[in-house]
């Protein structure tokens, strides 16, 4: 059975006439196209027995057609009314579409009124995201493949940044060198900012890739990814510039100790909660729980961040083909942070990562 069939067989369940899936990241799982339209409007419509259509602004109609989706693709110009075209076409399929499901993750409130605005007497109240997720949470082994070479990819973007590595560069200067390396072999996006941090900035989990410079004696966070035939890599290493002291050399060797313990017990059975604990009572024991700010980890695939959240409170049991990050993290504000990554997905029996330099801790003498 085919995604698209998949989910017009959930429309069947749940008694649909029609589903509007606005998020372009689903539009790509669902139909092979994946584009961002910016401001303009997107959107796949699929009905529980009749044809599926795909509704793009004009200019983006040939690539749609030629990606292989062997459905209707109906386009519109920019001065047109996108709501009554699609309208249009709806009833083409459906007379009196009444029960709509939507990404209510996605849709805004003013392209819910634009709908609205066409189907007065519809009801737009089934959420199909929980749908969506589900559908994309297992992988296929083609997937597993892409991101399989995505990390790979992600591997070559981390050596790149050490080799770059010198005292007084900026984190801007590293990063910038390693996305050009990385372009220079055709991989032209990554899958998010790349994020280098040096010394007491790396106890920022999220701030930005910034002119601070490279220094002697301190800890140097790399986070980044790069995205390979629409699939994503992310993976976490932190390293250290000079000689640590013993306050750095803990924090590092606690993180990475909550870091393989998580990565060997992810397997079929536990639960994401489960998990996340398995990593958080290590850190929590070594007195550094508080500084542990953030999930153990988050879903991988057409996006880097994505179903499932491993955190307490979600009791979802880890399957084979579910692919998540591991990155336990300890940020000491003024001090510094250390985060250690792989992205992973449950086999049979384990897990296999996607990543593999190591993560032992490299220490750079730079003159």
């Amino acid at each position: 059975m085919s995604k698209i069939e998949q989910l017009q067989a959930t429309l069947t369940e749940k008694n649909l006439d029609a589903a509007y899936i606005s998020d372009p990241m689903s539009i790509g799982y669902l139909t092979g196209f994946f584009e961002d339209p910016i401001e303009r409007v997107m959107a796949l419509l699929v009905f529980p027995d009749a044809e599926p259509f795909l509704f793009t602004p004009a200019l983006e109609v040939e690539a749609a057609k030629g990606t292989g989706w062997s459905h209707p693709v109906y386009g519109y110009l920019d001065h047109e009314d996108p709501y009554a075209l699609i309208a249009k076409h709806v009833r083409a399929q459906v007379t009196n579409p009444v029960n709509w499901g939507i990404e209510q993750s996605h849709l805004t409130v003013q392209r819910l009124r634009g709908l609205k605005g066409q189907f007065p007497n519809a009801k737009f109240t089934t959420d199909l995201t929980p749908t969506i997720e589900r559908l994309r949470l297992i992988k296929s082994d083609d997937e597993i493949a892409k991101l399989n070479e995505a990390g790979k990819w992600a591997d070559f973007m981390l050596e790149e940044g050490f080799k770059n590595l010198q005292l007084g560069r900026s984190e801007q200067e590293v990063a910038a060198n390693l996305e050009f390396a990385l372009k220079k072999h055709g991989i032209m996006h990554t899958s998010f900012d790349t994020l280098v941090q040096a010394g007491a900035h790396a106890a920022e989990p999220h701030g930005a890739t910034s002119q601070n410079p490279i220094e002697n004696n301190e800890l140097v966070l790399f986070d980044l990814g790069c995205i390979v035939d629409g699939y994503c890599s992310d993976v976490s290493r932190t390293v250290a510039i000079g000689e640590l002291n013993e306050k750095q050399q803990d924090i590092y060797n606690v993180c990475l100790e909550a870091q393989l313990a998580a990565q060997d017990a992810a397997k079929p059975g536990i639960t994401a909660e489960e998990l996340d604990r398995v990593a958080r009572d290590v850190i929590t024991k070594a007195g550094y729980g508080e500084y542990f700010i953030h999930r153990l980890g988050h879903g991988l695939g057409m996006s880097d961040h994505e179903f499932p959240s491993i955190m307490e409170g979600n009791q979802l049991v880890l399957e084979p083909g579910m692919c998540f990050s591991i990155e336990p993290g300890i940020y000491i504000p003024g001090v510094a942070g250390v985060r250690i990554e792989d992205c992973v997905h449950i086999t049979a029996d384990g897990c296999e990562p996607f990543t593999h330099t190591s993560k032992e801790l490299k220490a750079f003498n730079l003159a």
